[in-house]
């Protein structure tokens, strides 16, 4: 009978036992997924900066912020986003220079002490880009943490609309917004639009 007993039980308290085991992985990679995910959406929403919301803002005159161009001084100087400062990642447009720690980090401490108080928002080449990331991540690792522009001089120059609404491609020029030279330069053109987003609206664009 104990015997009975036994070959009854035992395969049962070993069922319940590993019913258990995968019920909790599955809950836990649920709650692992979850967490995945909320954090990439906090991290997102704290990192990236909206286009959109950038452009209404330079035109708008918006001081709480000031852009960084990474690409190479060579490129900077040809064309950047009206406003913004250039500290190269690159000795050339083909050379990268992210080994030239101590030089790009006392570059964006310049910046801190000129402009206190004010988002670092910095931009390189294109949306896949990695400098920029690259140079952010740099930059963590040494107490300073700038935003990223979700996209890159390239979509900025040469995708304009991808990025504005439709009812504002007649009303914008993307030559107003670029400047040419070693200095970052100063909007003057004229935004016939609705104020709209910005970058300390709640949602933006």
């Amino acid at each position: 009978m104990k015997d009975i007993f036994q070959k009854i039980i035992n395969p049962a308290i070993i069922g319940f036992i590993m019913a258990t085991v995968v019920v909790g992985i599955y809950h836990y990679s649920q709650n692992t997924d979850a967490q995945l995910r909320s954090h990439y959406y906090q991290s997102e929403v704290a990192t990236l900066v909206s286009p959109h919301g950038l452009r209404k803002d330079i035109a708008k005159g918006d001081q709480s912020f000031i852009l960084v161009d990474v690409r190479s001084q060579e490129e900077y100087e040809a064309e950047h986003i009206i406003g913004a400062l250039n500290v190269p990642a690159y000795a050339d447009p083909d050379t990268s220079a992210y080994g030239d720690v101590e030089r790009i980090v006392k570059g964006f401490e310049d910046i801190m002490r000129q402009y206190p108080n004010r988002d670092i928002i910095i931009y390189c080449y294109s949306t896949p880009c990695m400098s920029g990331r690259k140079i952010g991540k740099m930059l963590t690792e040494h107490g300073i943490y700038p935003r990223e522009l979700g996209i890159g001089w390239n979509e900025w120059r040469y995708d304009w609309n991808a990025w504005n609404h439709p009812h504002e491609w007649y009303v914008t020029n993307v030559m107003d917004y670029i400047s040419q030279g070693s200095e970052p330069g100063v909007y003057s053109g004229f935004d016939g639009v609705d104020e709209g987003c910005s970058l300390s609206s709640e949602f933006n664009c």
